[in-house]
């Protein structure tokens, strides 16, 4: 066994097979952006009712956020109003899915997994609202009126490209680097059908696999080529499901923000319903998959469908995007010499830093916002009164440690 060539060549196959689909979803990441506003989502969320919750989890699926990207947006909709029950179905479905993903999943684990997949997201937001609502009830709110803005549409252009190439290959970029690493790793370590005698358990499998999946962070895009890798060595596509649905929608940060911003009862449901929504879908998948007959047709990657000189040249594009990406942040501003600096130990993305310099300039008093990501770090220059400061960046999800000095 080489090792050096076989994790080269395994983490080049996935990369450039991924690349084109996800250039693609995320260009339509882009625009959703643009024109389905927040404001829009506010005003269809704010009674605690199924209905909500619906909305709340179809609202989610084609949003690319990520685990981290997505508590934000959550506490944007709670803080204007969105009942407990419909931010624990948005904080579900969101993250285990996006536009992007659903195409970089067709390009790695086939047709029958992009399809199932946003089914998957679907059905586990609507168990995790729909046991919110019966299990933690709550009175009815008083929501915030909320106003639609709009801009000129080459604007709307410039603004769709920016956050389609920037800012979500920021956000995702390392987690895509890391899943890609660790999936080449996986294909050039295991050994073919290394984990065929756990078919013979699937819920054994399946449990396994839950195990590691509930507090890793990866991102919905990421984890695809560990799933697709996990599956070249034996795992039943039921458990690589499995890890799919749980890995993106449960990590540490987003069970700590669920318990602070929602309470333990809520944090007891979100989990538990995932968990038992992740088993059921992974056991449907396995059977859906011997219903169709095995076929191999339908775990055909599609990237395999593409000529290999446009794959390669999405591929680059897609790594300079990233590395560009990522260079930026790495040249972020600093905040050292501003009047109020605060740790936030929340911050994780470009996506955090968005909405915590837009939400803060809009505040009384405020000259000027800087957030260094690499620090976790949030400065503020002008009159605003400090605890106003801390008081807004906990309602956005960003609670901070210390004093703002």
């Amino acid at each position: 066994m080489n090792f050096p060539r076989d994790f080269f060549e395994a983490s080049l196959s996935l990369w450039i097979n991924m690349a084109p689909y996800l250039l693609l979803g995320m260009a339509i990441g882009g625009m959703l952006h643009v024109f389905l506003k927040e404001d829009f989502i506010l005003r269809h969320l704010g009674s605690p009712s199924l209905s909500a919750v619906f909305k709340a989890t179809l609202f989610g699926i084609p949003l690319p956020l990520c685990s981290c990207g997505v508590i934000p947006v959550a506490a944007t909709l709670r803080r204007d109003g969105a009942s407990r029950s419909a931010t624990l179905a948005f904080l579900t479905s969101t993250p285990t899915t996006g536009a992007d993903s659903i195409l970089a999943t067709y390009s790695l684990l086939g047709p029958l997994f992009a399809v199932f997949r946003p089914f998957a997201s679907l059905l586990s937001g609507l168990m995790v609202g729909s046991l919110g609502f019966i299990f933690d009830k709550e009175p009815t709110g008083v929501r915030r009126c909320v106003s639609a803005s709009s801009s000129p549409i080459d604007g709307k252009l410039r603004e769709s490209l920016r956050y389609a190439f920037v800012e979500l290959p920021n956000e995702i970029g390392g987690w895509l680097i890391l899943g890609i690493l660790i999936g080449g790793a996986l294909s050039a370590l295991v050994p073919e059908r290394a984990f065929d005698p756990l078919k013979a358990h699937p819920l054994l499998e399946s449990i396994i696999i839950l195990g590691f999946s509930i507090p890793l962070y990866v991102c919905a895009t990421g984890s695809i080529p560990i799933a697709a890798a996990l599956i070249a060595k034996g795992i039943s596509p039921g458990a690589a499901l499995v890890f799919l649905v749980a890995g993106p929608a449960t990590n540490t940060v987003t069970v700590g923000f669920v318990c602070s911003q929602l309470g333990r009862k809520a944090t007891a449901i979100y989990l538990i319903s995932i968990i038992l929504s992740a088993l059921f879908l992974g056991w449907a998948f396995n059977r859906l998959w011997v219903y169709l007959g095995t076929s191999p047709e339908l775990l055909t990657p599609g990237g395999e469908f593409l000529p290999f000189w446009f794959k390669g040249i999405c591929g680059v594009f897609l790594l300079a995007a990233v590395l560009y990406a990522l260079c930026l942040k790495t040249r972020s501003e600093k905040v050292r010499e501003m009047k109020y600096t605060f740790y936030v130990p929340a911050i994780n993305c470009e996506h955090c830093k968005y909405n915590i310099e837009r939400s803060l300039s809009k505040l009384q008093g405020v000259e000027r916002v800087v957030v260094d990501i690499s620090r976790k770090t949030v400065g503020v220059d002008g009159e605003a009164d400090r605890k106003t400061l801390e008081e807004s960046l906990r309602e956005m999800g960003y609670p901070p440690e210390g004093n703002g000095d």
